[in-house]
């Protein structure tokens, strides 16, 4: 494991992979390196044309929390991994990492080459007032340190069962999947802010950006991944057979090696 300090003094936990350009993982609700198998198996498959970066976002796993939030510090976090490992970078952001990933191409520039998206989890039915309110529950949650309850509330918008949500308190990786509850009020800080304006905000996107869903995913994540492209000046989308939100490494390592060889000989 490295580390790397970010401008306000947040300690950034990470692991390289393989040899080449670099991508950075930006990591989705809940994902850290203690409780995510894919992410290795996935830069493994891309370790003889990349150089794959995997980290904790700010206030989970090893990298520690840092002071008050905001979205610019997790912006800084990635540059912060892009000046250590030498950019610039190509970014594939996972779910709300890759709406973090459309804010960080934005903000940094030419610090970022390129970006791939899967599935901005952007609901297009939302009002404002409701995102307002459940990103009220969550920085609650925060507030009060209670993880698993913010764990469980996610887990129940997202349709899960009374026996899905025992069967991960139970499983392997429940107490990281807790632990790290109280940053989904980070993903939801970062969904609320994006999704405000998002035409107006990624306006400076002007990197080549490549938006990808699954057909078995749900109805809202097709609508929304539209939606982000729209709002964007160099998007191209695909959809990707047979794949849910969990996208397998099998199926999506080919189109970040094929988007991304583009994108690393700008």
């Amino acid at each position: 494991m490295a580390s790397v300090t970010s401008a306000d003094g947040t300690a950034i936990a990470y692991e390289t992979h393989g040899a080449g350009p670099l991508i950075i993982f930006v990591p989705g609700a809940l994902q850290h390196r203690a409780v995510d198998p894919q992410s290795p198996r996935l830069a493994g498959m891309l370790a003889d044309s990349f150089r794959s970066v995997i980290y904790d976002r700010r206030g989970r796993g090893e990298s520690t929390e840092g002071g008050a939030y905001a979205v610019a510090r997790e912006i800084e976090d990635i540059a912060a991994l892009i000046d250590a490992e030498g950019g610039p970078a190509l970014l594939f952001g996972l779910s709300s990492g890759a709406v973090l990933a459309l804010e960080a191409a934005a903000a940094l520039q030419d610090k970022v080459a390129s970006v791939l998206a899967y599935e901005p989890p952007i609901d297009m039915s939302h009002s404002r007032d409701k995102a307002l309110a459940e990103l009220e529950v969550m920085e609650n949650y925060k507030s009060a340190g209670d993880g698993a309850g913010a764990l469980e509330t996610f887990m129940r918008g997202v349709g899960a069962s009374d026996d899905d949500i025992a069967g991960l308190r139970t499983s392997p990786f429940g107490d990281g999947f807790a632990a790290a509850g109280t940053t989904l009020a980070h993903d939801y800080r970062i969904m609320f802010e994006a999704t405000e304006d998002m035409k107006t905000r990624w306006q400076a996107v002007r990197q080549p950006v490549l938006i990808v869903d699954g057909d078995q995913s749900w109805d809202f994540m097709h609508a929304g991944a539209d939606a982000a492209a729209s709002a964007l000046h160099n998007a191209q989308r695909e959809t990707l057979a047979g794949q849910t939100h969990e996208v397998a490494p099998e199926a999506i390592a080919p189109v970040l090696k094929r988007f991304f060889a583009k994108g690393s000989a700008h």
